[in-house]
């Protein structure tokens, strides 16, 4: 009966980490945004609905998206960036500037970790979550450690399954109810996840409650224009470009920026 204790392992992992997702879940949709500490514009930026909608990689992409529909800066289907106007209009574009260093060219993958990284949108950041619109560092990075836990917690359950029904002194009638008993564990991490993934999809980890209200009030942006343009890329990322050259060179930075 040693599969018993290999059981209640299962149980326990499953337990816990299931326990801990959900707390943190029910925490952070009944927590209310705090009071802002800043004032906040009626109307946000590109740049924050970018960072709301996709966090700091977005900000990155809707930069380059920017600079290269303003001829300030090449996107080559190919994945390189080459500086065309070396003055940017803000700190976001003097940060991409910057990242593509003194040779005015550089692959766009790397342009885009050390824009996502610069502190100008670490301070955009710092400002969103200060008026109640961005989730704080530590309750985003808090939920996707508990999400993580609960689907190793479901590996470990198959794999104790698995070693439970192998083990030599098993009868050969006793493999269907040890794999119904570690079901049941099984099915508590599955249907954790599924109703974490409903509860959170389609929104955006990076916005509060506030500030997915105001991704969800936004118009639908109308086809033709750049401002229009860019705000599909603020929302729904570089997969709104149509521009097929576009669209390679994004995606091929994406891929090669980790």
């Amino acid at each position: 009966m040693l599969w018993v204790l290999l059981l209640l392992v299962a149980w326990g992992a499953a337990a816990v980490s299931c326990i801990r997702l959900c707390l943190l879940t029910a925490g952070a949709a009944q927590r209310q945004p705090p009071a802002a500490r800043t004032p906040v514009s009626p109307e946000l930026t590109l740049y924050e609905t970018a960072f709301l909608a996709g966090g700091p990689q977005r900000v990155a992409d809707l930069a380059l998206v920017s600079m290269h529909l303003r001829r300030r800066l090449l996107l080559a289907h190919t994945g390189w960036a080459t500086v065309v106007d070396p003055e940017g209009r803000d700190e976001v574009e003097r940060t991409v500037i910057r990242a593509i260093g003194p040779e005015g060219q550089s692959r766009i993958g790397p342009i885009r970790a050390a824009a996502a990284a610069a502190d100008a949108v670490l301070s955009l950041a710092d400002r969103l979550v200060a008026a109640g619109l961005a989730v704080p560092h530590g309750s985003r990075t808090g939920l996707e450690s508990a999400v993580r836990a609960v689907r190793g917690s479901a590996v470990l359950v198959v794999a104790l399954a698995v070693t439970a029904m192998l083990m030599p002194g098993q009868e050969t009638g006793d493999a269907g109810p040890v794999a119904a008993w570690f079901g049941l564990p099984l099915v508590l991490t599955l249907g954790c996840l599924a109703i974490a993934r409903v509860e959170n999809h389609p929104y955006s980890p990076w916005a509060s409650p506030s500030g997915q209200r105001w991704l969800d009030s936004l118009p639908a942006p109308v086809r033709g224009a750049d401002r229009d343009l860019l705000a599909a890329v603020a929302v729904r990322g570089v997969g709104a470009l149509e521009d097929p050259g576009l669209r390679a060179a994004m995606l091929s930075g994406a891929r090669t920026g980790g």
